[in-house]
């Protein structure tokens, strides 16, 4: 079997809209706060609502229990670093939304968030299709 260009911009188009619901409607006041620490618990929250809703799109296409459960765990990772590293670099910069530097580093983050769910829908086109 293999997946289909449709299935393919199909899955991004719904991990898009799973990350802008999990980064600008379902954030709490305790994940964004303090998010300069590394061992944060509501930025391991926040992490956690992404793959949440990572899950529900890989179940969706059928994808198996065991590349789901992998690829989770790596999204949850890389989610929890990529916005350590944005908070940490605008805590020290002391950063405010005034500031163009604030907006670069808003973008490298996005950016880098857009390009983890290419790596995911590769790996699943590579390994679970």
């Amino acid at each position: 079997m293999h997946a289909s260009l449709g299935a393919v911009f199909l899955m991004l188009c719904l991990l898009q809209i799973k990350h802008m619901f999990a980064d600008y409607y379902l954030q709490t006041p305790k994940m964004l706060a303090g998010r300069g620490e590394y061992f944060h618990m509501g930025r391991a929250q926040h992490a956690a609502v992404h793959v949440v809703g990572s899950v529900l799109v890989f179940l969706l296409f059928g994808a198996p229990w065991a590349f789901i459960l992998i690829i989770a765990a790596l999204e949850w990772i890389v989610h929890f670093n990529i916005d350590f590293a944005k908070a940490s670099y605008s805590d020290k910069k002391q950063l405010v939304p005034t500031q163009s530097a604030f907006w670069r580093a808003a973008g490298l983050d996005q950016c880098l968030h857009n390009l983890t769910y290419v790596a995911m829908v590769w790996a699943w086109v590579k390994f679970a299709v």
